[in-house]
């Protein structure tokens, strides 16, 4: 059973970001601020233990995620 929890919001924004969209495209998607997609994705990377984009993708994709 995995037991790394994301937030409806940073798997929304791991969705956005697989399709190849920046930062600033997904802030504009959905309302909020590129900084926010930022911190978002820190606290991603921090719970998935990820160093980048792609590995953080690859877990998130490998639990079950997304």
């Amino acid at each position: 059973m995995n037991s790394v929890k994301l937030t409806s919001r940073e798997v929304e924004i791991l969705n956005l970001k697989a399709t190849g969209k920046n930062s600033a495209q997904v802030a504009e998607s959905l309302y909020i601020s590129k900084r926010t997609v930022d911190f978002h994705l820190a606290n991603i990377f921090d719970k998935l233990q990820a160093k980048n984009l792609i590995s953080a993708l690859g877990t998130a994709k490998s639990l079950g995620l997304i």
